[in-house]
């Protein structure tokens, strides 16, 4: 595909998901990009499936949804501002109205919502998921395709829905077990554990001890996410796989990674750490991976494992740096090094960290943590 082929399907998102959010035209258009899919040619049919994971799920909701997708909650919401409910308070308006412009408006209003159109986020949101969803059975056998990127972008697209899970999770598994490319691979996995399993399958347990990095990584964070459904799971692969995390963050991201979390791999494995119950190891590989995650989300993720790690303020006095445990240690001293400019990115941080009796703007906690210098890493790190 050309650049300016890419360039038009840019413009064509943008148009239906302009910022996550769908519009009117949005599952109109859903079952034309599923043709693309099934018969297109491959550049085609990689971007249309991007393409159609965008009209499912947003990005934020996306980057949000670790434990699955909360379908029956996304549905209640749209149900609160549905035509049934809001015609009659159109209606009353429209009486009480004596401004004819006003009165106008509310008409055209009303007139809009009587023909089913959406008026809601929400509304607009799930009717552009359902059409995806009512394409999905014949876009599951993709997951045979012989193209890799196919077989990638359809097992990333299964995950985001779970009310076909009881079909989507044996499809994925037998992916996972017979796949090549550790990227499909990968992705497969990663789709099961948010998809939701409470047994930890043989296939995961497997790739635990997989050659290739990206392959353990994705296994870990299946087990992690069975462990916080309460799954009765062996031990040392529970150990294992809070290691492979910890590696990960401390290490380079893959190239190339999933594209769960907008493909920001240390974002994600930060997210699969914080959804743990608090502990040194899992705080401490948090704090590795916040100077490799997206600028935009790591004052959030800061805040978090600022959470994990001083559950209350210091007393005061305040303790001295070195005085401090292991783990929150690493943390200041990740937060002391990151570059000033992305600190400014969000202004709560300063107030998290005074919350938590620690030193609120950047200059005062390179002091406190005897970072006056780039380079100056306390011993060990």
């Amino acid at each position: 595909m050309s650049r300016h082929d890419s360039r038009a399907v840019s413009g064509l998102f943008n148009h239906l998901a302009h910022q996550g959010t769908r519009c009117q035209a949005s599952p109109y258009v859903v079952p034309f990009l599923a043709r693309i899919v099934l018969a297109g040619p491959d550049p085609a049919r990689e971007l249309a499936l991007e393409l159609l994971t965008g009209l499912a799920v947003n990005w934020d909701e996306e980057c949000a949804i670790m434990d699955g997708a909360d379908i029956a909650a996304w549905r209640a919401e749209a149900a609160e501002n549905s035509s049934d409910k809001l015609l009659p308070l159109y209606e009353e308006a429209l009486a009480a109205e004596q401004d004819e412009q006003r009165h106008r408006h509310l008409r055209d209003i009303q007139d809009w919502v009587a023909a089913g159109n959406p008026v809601d986020a929400r509304d607009s949101s799930m009717r552009s998921y359902d059409a995806v969803l009512a394409e999905l059975p014949a876009l599951r056998g993709l997951l045979d395709d012989e193209n890799p990127r196919v077989r990638t972008r359809t097992a990333h697209l299964l995950a985001w829905f779970p009310e076909l899970a009881d079909t989507s999770l044996p499809l994925l598994l037998g992916l996972a077990a017979r796949e090549d490319d550790a990227v499909a691979k990968a992705t497969s996995l990663v789709a099961v554990g948010i998809l939701g399993t409470t047994a930890l399958p043989g296939t995961v347990i497997d790739s635990l001890d997989a050659e290739d990095g990206l392959v353990r990584w994705a296994a870990a964070a299946v087990a992690q996410a069975a462990r916080r459904a309460s799954a009765e799971l062996d031990r040392p692969a529970l150990d294992r796989a809070v290691a492979e995390l910890a590696a990960a963050a401390a290490a380079p991201a893959p190239v190339p990674a999933t594209g769960y979390s907008l493909g920001d791999f240390h974002g994600h494995t930060a997210d699969v750490l914080l959804a743990l119950p608090p502990c040194p190891a899992s705080s401490a590989a948090v704090a590795a991976c916040l100077p490799s995650v997206s600028p935009s989300q790591r004052a959030s993720k800061a805040k978090a494992v600022l959470a994990h790690l001083f559950p209350g303020p210091l007393p005061e006095p305040r303790p001295p740096y070195e005085r401090l445990s292991r783990p929150q240690q690493q943390l200041l001293h990740a937060l002391a090094d990151l570059l000033e400019g992305w600190w400014n990115t969000d202004q709560d941080l300063g107030g998290s960290l005074a919350s938590h009796g620690l030193p609120a703007t950047h200059a005062a906690l390179r002091a406190y943590t005897g970072l006056f210098a780039a380079g100056n890493r306390p011993a060990g790190q």
